[in-house]
C-alpha cells in the first residue's frame, strides 16, 4: 500500500488469546486415557443434535490447559481444516493436544474421512513440534479412540 508521499505502509497486529469463559477443564488431572476425555467433554456433547470438533491443549505433563471449539457442523459432517485446529493450540503453548468429534448418530465408528483427518492432523502436529495422543469420536453411549485403536 502506497501512501501519498510514496512510502509503502504495512498494517501491525498483535495476537492474543481470549478466554471465552472459566474453563470447565481447570484443575482436571492428567489425561492418560481415552476415558479421562470423554469424561472431560461428555458435558459438552451431550444432546447435540448436530457434529462439532474440539481440540484440547495439554501441557508437557498432559494437564488441560483449556479445550476450543473448532467446527459446528451439520447432522453427519464437520469441515475441520489443520489451520484452525492447531492455532488455538499455539496460541495456548500447548505441548499436546487430544481432538474429539461426536456422531449425532450414537454410533462412534470413524467414518473414512475421520480417518484421513486423523493422519493429516498428527503429521501437522508433528511438523510444528505439538504432539497429537489421541482423537476421540464420542457415541451416545460408547466412544471411539484412535489412539486405543492403535490407529494414531
Amino acid at each position: 500500500m502506497k501512501t501519498t508521499d510514496g512510502d509503502i505502509s504495512v498494517s501491525r497486529y498483535r495476537v492474543t488469546l481470549v478466554r471465552e469463559s472459566h474453563s470447565t477443564l481447570y484443575g482436571a488431572p492428567r489425561v492418560m486415557h481415552s476415558e479421562d476425555i470423554a469424561k472431560l467433554l461428555g458435558p459438552h456433547f451431550s444432546g447435540l443434535p448436530h457434529e462439532e470438533f474440539v481440540t484440547v491443549f495439554l501441557d508437557a505433563k498432559n494437564a488441560p490447559i483449556g479445550y476450543q471449539v473448532v467446527s459446528v457442523g451439520s447432522l453427519t459432517l464437520s469441515i475441520v481444516h489443520p489451520r484452525e485446529v492447531f492455532k488455538g493450540a499455539l496460541l495456548a503453548n500447548a505441548a499436546a493436544v487430544v481432538f474429539a468429534h461426536n456422531h449425532p448418530s450414537a454410533d462412534p465408528t470413524p467414518s473414512a474421512e475421520d480417518r484421513m483427518l486423523t493422519t493429516r492432523l498428527k503429521e501437522c502436529g508433528e511438523l510444528l513440534g505439538i504432539r497429537v495422543l489421541d482423537h476421540v469420536v464420542m457415541g451416545e453411549t460408547r466412544n471411539y479412540s484412535f489412539a486405543d485403536q492403535g490407529t494414531l
